[in-house]
């Protein structure tokens, strides 16, 4: 069984982001280097988060205080990378002007990238030494233990991965737009949700999942508000996807 939790645990937290690299990502050199430069802003949190975590000696001892500087280091390479592209992007159109490419164009598109560089490098520590233990030797749930630890890893991991890409648009939107309250409201949920993971010690999965879930549908909601979506453009969306299906069969 150990194989069968290991795969089933990677494609459960890594299918859906790894679809969204492929299908919106892979095909364009840029949206890559700007995905890995994400990437690379989110380990630098990372770092700095673990020589505070070794400095300071309370940390060591209380993890939840390690959990709330961590999330405010991310949150400030957010903004980092965000001053950071804004203020180069002028250079940045005029290279990818004989490029084939949108994203310096496209602000929302710009933030999805960087979102998901973040929630992917973030998916990625989360999940990586869950898998290790997965494959074994050792058994989860023993002594009435709960035996789910895997499972809820893994939706938790998908979970923060697609809350890092809405959070990354909501985050760009709100300070181009100077609606800071949502700006705070992408600290607040990130604070909210990585806080509620403490629970998983005592084995309280339901009440991290269902809040996490909750904050999830909210983000993507507003996410795709920022984004300047609707339901009728939405609609439109798929009705025009049926129909090149349709005239594509026809012509076949």
């Amino acid at each position: 069984m150990t194989a069968e939790t290991f795969f089933g645990c990677a494609f459960i937290a890594y299918g859906l982001p790894a679809a969204l690299f492929i299908l919106t990502i892979a095909k364009d050199p840029v949206r890559i280097i700007v995905l890995i430069l994400s990437a690379f802003f989110w380990l630098l949190s990372l770092l700095l988060s673990a020589i505070l975590w070794n400095v300071v000696v309370p940390l060591k001892e209380e993890l939840a205080f390690g959990v709330v500087f961590s999330v405010l280091f991310q949150e400030g390479f957010r903004l980092s990378i965000y001053l950071l592209l804004k203020k180069a992007d002028v250079y940045l159109r005029q290279l990818t002007e004989s490029e084939p490419t949108q994203i310096f164009q496209n602000p929302h598109l710009l933030a999805y990238t960087v979102g998901l560089g973040f929630g992917l490098m973030s998916g990625a520590f989360s999940m990586l030494n869950v898998l290790a233990d997965a494959l074994g030797p050792g058994t989860v749930g023993m002594d009435g233990k709960p035996q789910n630890f895997f499972l809820v890893s893994a939706f938790m991991t998908l979970c923060m991965i697609l809350l890092h890409t809405c959070w990354g648009i909501i985050f760009f939107s709100s300070m181009d737009k100077g609606q800071y309250l949502l700006t705070a409201y992408v600290v607040l949920s990130h604070l909210l949700v990585s806080c509620l993971t403490l629970l998983n010690q005592r084995y309280l999965y339901v009440a991290t999942v269902l809040p996490a879930l909750t904050v999830l549908i909210i983000s993507v909601v507003l996410a795709v508000r920022q984004a300047g979506a609707s339901v009728n453009s939405i609609k439109k969306a798929f009705k025009g996807a049926g129909e090149t299906v349709q005239v594509q069969a026809q012509e076949n």
